[in-house]
């Protein structure tokens, strides 16, 4: 499964999409907050796939994206409200709803393991 860097600033929702998605089987890491992203993403673990949650300011979603695009190529998520503005810089953007968040990592991952058969 797929190897996942789910940021957020709201420490109860990290430790919530941390369970759902380490139930399907992925290894999540959780960062809470802009530099513990950061610490995260320079360390030698390569992620398959980036999640910013809504609790992000729009600026450190953006500053996030520069970070994490410099480092490694994989596809970066960004939770938003529908009253918000675009992600620039995000390949996908999705409601903070669980359901919503679980179906577009499960179409993420398995696109990738098809790609790699």
């Amino acid at each position: 499964m797929a190897r996942i860097l789910s940021v957020s600033y709201d420490v109860s929702l990290l430790g919530t999409r941390q369970l759902i998605l380490q139930e399907l089987g992925h290894d999540v890491t959780s960062a809470f907050g802009f530099t513990e992203a950061l610490k995260q993403c320079e360390n030698s673990k390569r992620f398959d796939l980036f999640i910013l949650g809504h609790s992000i300011p729009h600026s450190d979603k953006e500053a996030l994206i520069a970070a994490f695009r410099a480092r490694c190529p994989a596809p970066i998520v960004a939770l938003t409200n529908p009253s918000e503005r675009p992600v620039l810089g995000a390949d996908y953007e999705v409601e903070p709803e669980p359901d919503a968040v679980v179906r577009l990592v499960a179409k993420l991952t398995s696109d990738k393991a098809e790609a790699a058969d």
